[in-house]
């Protein structure tokens, strides 16, 4: 039986107490407002911490999970066991010449904006993609005809066994809105993109078009875990749920966006259980209507929340 005091201290003797966190909710940190308690969550500040915990849950033999900036994800009410991991705290964006390197912890939309400082083209997709650079590796974020794909030349990764791998772009199979990351159980450290020169005033001008399309037709003022579902092949999600008669659905406090169709958004205090509920839902009609089932872009973890009963 696994000893949680005894993990508590392993833990922050390998990076510190402040980063550190007991029974933390969860919620706290995705961008849908959801989940339960995580029994740890953990902050490192560098690769070798992070390599060092990996080896420590699986000396102790307790489960692991890597949590980004909780954009594309929904935690269930009932929270994760063990140990979570967030790598907010690595976070540095550098250049030399027409190279970018990015720590996994930072926001591609800041990568995006880093690029323009210094005159580089390739990543004007990205600005409006919320998500962490880990996470845009782990999925192959894009949007607006770009993707992570397009511009990523290699990455520097920890596996399973808490070693340090340097890998090529091609070593990940990147597809569309997939990779071979979350398979091999990759925790993304860092990233390095091949950029091109470009001209400041051109690549601002795409950069705020992309900016105005995203705000003028996403649902940004509630919490939402993005768009919920891949375009299937030869239709649009947001369209098939929109000709299903599903805009502005409710099940308890989520919603099918009134905004825009593809988007479930947490209206109003919505639990985890209502928001998945709400997306079964939808499938589930689009599929009656039109015989196309949407797969879900959204990742779901976590355990469902279990109601304590009287004795």
């Amino acid at each position: 039986m696994v000893n949680y005091h005894h993990v508590y201290d392993q833990l922050t003797e390998i990076t510190s107490v402040d980063n550190v966190m007991v029974d933390e909710h969860l919620k706290n940190h995705t961008y849908t407002r959801l989940g339960g308690k995580a029994d740890f969550f953990v902050t490192p500040e560098t690769y070798e911490q992070v390599q060092e915990i990996v080896k420590l849950s699986n000396k102790v033999d307790l489960p692991f999970t890597l949590l980004g900036n909780g954009s594309n994800l929904i935690v269930k009410d009932g929270g994760i066991r063990g140990i979570v991991l967030n790598l907010k705290r690595l976070t540095d964006i550098s250049t030399d010449g027409t190279i970018l390197v990015a720590q996994s912890g930072a926001r591609i939309i800041d990568a995006s904006r880093h690029a323009l400082s210094k005159s580089l083209a390739g990543l004007e997709f990205a600005c409006g993609i919320p998500g962490s650079v880990g996470g845009a590796l782990f999925m192959n974020a894009g949007a607006y005809g770009g993707e992570i794909k397009d511009v990523l030349e290699s990455t520097i990764v920890v596996d399973r066994e808490g070693n340090l791998l340097n890998l090529s772009a091609d070593d990940l199979d990147l597809e569309y809105r997939s990779s071979n990351i979350p398979d091999n159980g990759y925790i993304v450290l860092e990233a390095t993109f091949s950029m091109k020169n470009g001209d400041y005033d051109e690549i601002k001008a795409i950069m705020d078009n992309l900016t105005f399309k995203r705000e003028s037709k996403q649902p940004l003022e509630y919490p939402s875990c993005g768009s919920v579902f891949k375009r299937p092949p030869g239709y649009f999600a947001g369209k098939l749920i929109q000709d299903s008669g599903l805009q502005g659905k409710q099940l308890g406090g989520a919603q099918v966006s009134l905004k825009h169709a593809g988007f479930i958004v947490n209206r109003d205090a919505a639990t985890a259980d209502e928001y998945i509920g709400l997306i079964h839902f939808v499938q589930d009609t689009v599929k009656d209507k039109f015989g196309v089932r949407l797969e879900r872009e959204v990742k779901i973890i976590g355990e469902d929340l279990v109601e304590e009963k009287n004795a």
